[in-house]
Parts: structure tokens; C-alpha cells; sequence
């Protein structure tokens, strides 16, 4: 066992993990480790802002497949990474987060940014601890790394005082041991959910992210083609469906129960597969369900199954080996393709994304010509709200690892997001979509992006408004019986305007404005055969 600082060991067990990146923002407190890292062969890549390393490794996450590695500068750092932990937690996002502290010795002290870093970050992680023990340093970070990466995957804290990283270790860094969690619903379950969703005569699927966290996609299109029943999406920001399938629904809605209800208050059986219920804002306190609907519910998460209401049948099993048996058992009972009698579900949900007529606005140009000019293999990251349609129009979520959505709410994930991506999948062109007020939590990302040569482009929907709230405050208004009026002043991003391609390329980004449909061709042109970062300001007012 050969003795060597916490510090520098800690690179062995990153290595051993294959873990290359890590994404961050230094300290003083963290100084000491940071200084290790460009002897250990790690790939440090510096941000200007906490939510901007969290966005860059959520994308690259999810992407990968793979852990993602940030660092966070104790508390102060960890503040301004809470919101897009919230995001990475919300959504399943394997990261590991290291936040240094001065050191044990000083706890007593209440010293410059003293705080109680695990207690800050246990809302919006899934785990979250402390070194105190240098024999146990590269064991905590194994934990770290095996709780990040096994289902339902989450962000982890770990907490690295400088004085514990500073002592001797003798430690052995081995690749973490990730349980194999691959688990089949036993088979009188199977038989019993088959026919539970076959006796209906409006069927309907609910699904989330836990489709493609599986692998799963292709087993349900087969459940759903047996069935006949429409495939809406609820905590869906992956390609957990093809959304060109005749079956495929749309989304339900994010912010009022509402919208979710429209959809599934007309079915009488109904299979959940990967998601929680229900993920708005407001979700509604009764069920949404009609009372004789009867409910299957598969999941890994077994704190998901029956959270809000009740199920007729909860499976805890892996979504794809779960689908891949519902659909033996209903051929076994004669399901056999679209039964004549079963008709699917009615309702409207949240379509916003879901594509719909053409229109004749410059975004929809804009994305129609670039899905007419981008390589196939291209990917996308849509954080464009409330500018969806298009995209989902004309470049609509097909294939596994091409398409990723913003999730849990945190506006600002679109720009490092796309990064992240990239970074990941380098040998795909990858496309970033963002608005104006959300790129703007993150636009320090340009700079890394420049600083390191990251290839994605960007592209900013800039309607000079928060153009989400224009349309909620209206259902709010609605719901109480208030006339509209004009909105309140915040919404407005307009006074003074947002030069964002000056803003870019002080950034050391290059980019041009498009505001008129005789631009689009060329700036499409120009952005896809830009070598480096790019981006498209366009106006979408």
C-alpha cells in the first residue's frame, strides 16, 4: 500500500473510474487538490459561475452515461450551484459534487465561510457527506460515485476539508462497483398487469425519463402498439418515445394539474412506466383518474409507485426488462396488435412541443432550415420553453441520445447544457436552444466554450419577454376569474435591449443577429459551418 496525500490519491481513484473531466469554479479552500489536478492527466474545465460547471456536467451526464465530476467552492459556491442541483436531482442526473472547506480543525471557529455544507445540499441531492477520515477518503468518493450512478441516479455532495486531503493516505483506488440493478417483475405479476391493461377499452401509457435511463424504448412501442393506446409524455426530457409515432400524445402539462387531467381523466386502464406523478407546479389534489381506471405502475424508484394516488398494480423492475415481459404475456392472452373494440384515450394536454400546424414565424423558418441542412446525427438540447413547437415541428425527438429538454425547473441549463453534451458525444453536431431571459443565468458558459474550443452551437430565442409567465399569469388570472390586464413590468427583458452577439463575442464567441427571414439561409449556413461555438441571436418577438 503505498502512502500519498489525499489529495493526489484522489486523481488515482478518478482515473480508476475513468472520470477525464471535471467541471468547476476554484477556491482558496479548495487550492490544494485544484493544484494536483494538472498532474493527475484530469481535464479541468474552468467556468465562470457554479450553475454554469453543474449545467456543463448535467449535460454531459446524460449524455455519457457516465458520472458527471463538478467542483464547488464550499459554501458560497454551493449556493450558487443549488438551483441546477435541483435540476440534476429532479431529473436523475448522475453527478458527483466535490466542495471543499477549510478543515476539520477550524469547525470550532465559525471562520470566513464557515457553513454546514451537507445540510445546505441535502435538499437537492440524493446523498450528501463529509470527509472526516484520511483512510477512508477514496472510499467515500466509491460511495459517492456507486449511489450517483445507481437507479434512480441523483447528485451526490462530497465534502473535501483541505486539512483531511492534506494527510497520508495508503487507500487503493479500484473502479467503484456499480450494483446491477436490472430487476423482472415475477411473472404471475406480469400475467396479472397484461391482463389488468387489456381489459380496457380506453387505454392509455404515461412516461417518463426512467424510459430512457433503461434503455427501454424499444419495448414500449411495442406494449403501446399492442395496446393501441397514446404514449404521453410527464417527466419526459429524453427520447423515451418517437414523437413521429402515430400513438406518440404530446406532453402533459408542467404547471397546472389541469392540463394533466384533460388527458387522463377518459381512460379506464392505464400503464405508468418511468415517471412519478404528477410533475406540475400545481398539480391537482384529487385524482386525476377516473374513478373505475385501473392503474400499473412500473418503476425502479419504489418511492415514485402510489406517491400521490393510488395504483391498482405497482411493479418495482427494470422499465425494459418489465415492458419486454408485459408484452409476451399479452400475446400469450391475445392481444396480438389493435384489438377492434379498444379505443384510445381522448384529452389535450400541454402540446407546446409536441409540433402542430406550420406557422409562418422566423423561428419556424429558422428551425425548418436547419432541419433541411444539418446532418442527420444532429443533437439538440431545448431549453426553449415556450419556442418549442418549431423544434419539436421540424426536428422532432426520434433517437435515443440525440434529443435532451430542460427539467426541474431551473431556467439557464441550455447553454451549458449543450456543452456538456458536446463535450460527451464529440463526434455529434450539437445544437443548443435557449431564450433570452434563460440564457442569461448562464451566458458566462460562451467562455468556456471559447477558452476550450467546444464546438456546440447556440441559439438564442430572444422575444424580450419571461414569455412563460406571460402565458401562466394568464391561466392565474383565468383560474380566478381576474380580467386580463397588462402583465406585471418584471416580465419585460426589453429596456434596455440585450445585445447578445456583443455580449458573445466578448466572450470570444462569434455569432450574428437574425431578425428577418431573408437572413435565415445564410446565418444557418454560416453557424453549421462555423469550426468552434457560434451563436444565433433571433428574434422571435
Amino acid at each position: 500500500m503505498r502512502a500519498r496525500p489525499g489529495k493526489t490519491a484522489i486523481y488515482e481513484q478518478f482515473a480508476a473510474d475513468g472520470i477525464t473531466y471535471m467541471f468547476g469554479n476554484p477556491g482558496t479552500v479548495e487550492q490544494g487538490f485544484l493544484d494536483e489536478a494538472g498532474r493527475s492527466g484530469m481535464s479541468y474545465l474552468l467556468t465562470l459561475h457554479e450553475g454554469v460547471a453543474v449545467g456543463m456536467a448535467d449535460g454531459y451526464a446524460r449524455a455519457a452515461q457516465r458520472p458527471g465530476l463538478v467542483q464547488l467552492h464550499t459554501g458560497v459556491g454551493l449556493g450558487n450551484g443549488i438551483g441546477m442541483l435541483y435540476q440534476a436531482k429532479r431529473g436523475g442526473s448522475p453527478l458527483v459534487v466535490l466542495a471543499g472547506d477549510a478543515g476539520v480543525r477550524y469547525d470550532a471557529m465559525d471562520a470566513q465561510m464557515a457553513a454546514d455544507l451537507v445540510t445546505m445540499a441535502e435538499p437537492v441531492t440524493k446523498y450528501a457527506t463529509r470527509v472526516l477520515d484520511p483512510a477512508s477518503t477514496l472510499r467515500v468518493l466509491r460511495r459517492a460515485v456507486k449511489i450517483a450512478m445507481t437507479p434512480p441516479r441523483g447528485p451526490v455532495l462530497v465534502v473535501l476539508p483541505a486539512d483531511v486531503l492534506d494527510q497520508v493516505t495508503t487507500e487503493t483506488a479500484v473502479p467503484t462497483s456499480l450494483p446491477d440493478t436490472r430487476s423482472a417483475p415475477s411473472p404471475e405479476l406480469v400475467e396479472r398487469a397484461a391482463s389488468t391493461l387489456l381489459a380496457g377499452r380506453r387505454p392509455l401509457i404515461l412516461m417518463g425519463d426512467g424510459v430512457a435511463a433503461s434503455g427501454a424504448q424499444a419495448e414500449l412501442r411495442e406494449v403501446a402498439q399492442r395496446l393501441g393506446a397514446p404514449v404521453w409524455g410527464v417527466n419526459s426530457s429524453e427520447v423515451n418515445f418517437d414523437t413521429t409515432h402515430p400513438l406518440y400524445g404530446g406532453q402533459l402539462g408542467h404547471m397546472f394539474g389541469a392540463d394533466s387531467a384533460r388527458v387522463v381523466a377518459g381512460a379506464d386502464s392505464v400503464l405508468v412506466v418511468g415517471t412519478y406523478l404528477f410533475p406540475e407546479v400545481f398539480p391537482s389534489l384529487t385524482s386525476p383518474f377516473h374513478e373505475d381506471a385501473q392503474i400499473v405502475h412500473i418503476d425502479l424508484d419504489a418511492y415514485e409507485i402510489a406517491k400521490n394516488f393510488p395504483v391498482d398494480l405497482g411493479m418495482v423492475a427494470d422499465p425494459k426488462l418489465a415492458l419486454a415481459a408485459l408484452a409476451g404475456a399479452m400475446d400469450r392472452q391475445g392481444a396480438g396488435g389493435v384489438p377492434h373494440e379498444r379505443r384510445p384515450a381522448a384529452g389535450t394536454g400541454d402540446t407546446a412541443g409536441t409540433g402542430g400546424a406550420e406557422d409562418d414565424s422566423l423561428l419556424d423558418l429558422f428551425v425548418r432550415t436547419l432541419a433541411e441542412r444539418a446532418p442527420a446525427e444532429l443533437a439538440v438540447f431545448d431549453e426553449a420553453l415556450t419556442a418549442s413547437g418549431p423544434l419539436a415541428r421540424h426536428l422532432p425527438p426520434r433517437e435515443p441520445g440525440r434529443f435532451f429538454q430542460t427539467r426541474g425547473g431551473s431556467l439557464g441549463v441550455g447553454i451549458p447544457g449543450a456543452l456538456g453534451v458536446k463535450l460527451a458525444r464529440p463526434e455529434l453536431p450539437v445544437v443548443g436552444f435557449t431564450g433570452d431571459g434563460g440564457s442569461m443565468y448562464t451566458i458566462q458558459a460562451l467562455w468556456t466554450a471559447a477558452r476550450y474550443g467546444i464546438g456546440a452551437k447556440f441559439v438564442i430565442c430572444n422575444n424580450h419577454r419571461y414569455r412563460l409567465l406571460d402565458l401562466n399569469i394568464e391561466q392565474y388570472w383565468d383560474g380566478l376569474g381576474i380580467a386580463r390586464h397588462t402583465a406585471p413590468a418584471a416580465f419585460d427583458l426589453s429596456d434596455p435591449a440585450i445585445r447578445f452577439t456583443d455580449l458573445a463575442g466578448s466572450l470570444g464567441v462569434p455569432g450574428r443577429r437574425v431578425e428577418r427571414p431573408g437572413q435565415v439561409a445564410d446565418a444557418v449556413g454560416e453557424m453549421l459551418a462555423h469550426d468552434g461555438p457560434y451563436l444565433i441571436d433571433l428574434d422571435t418577438d
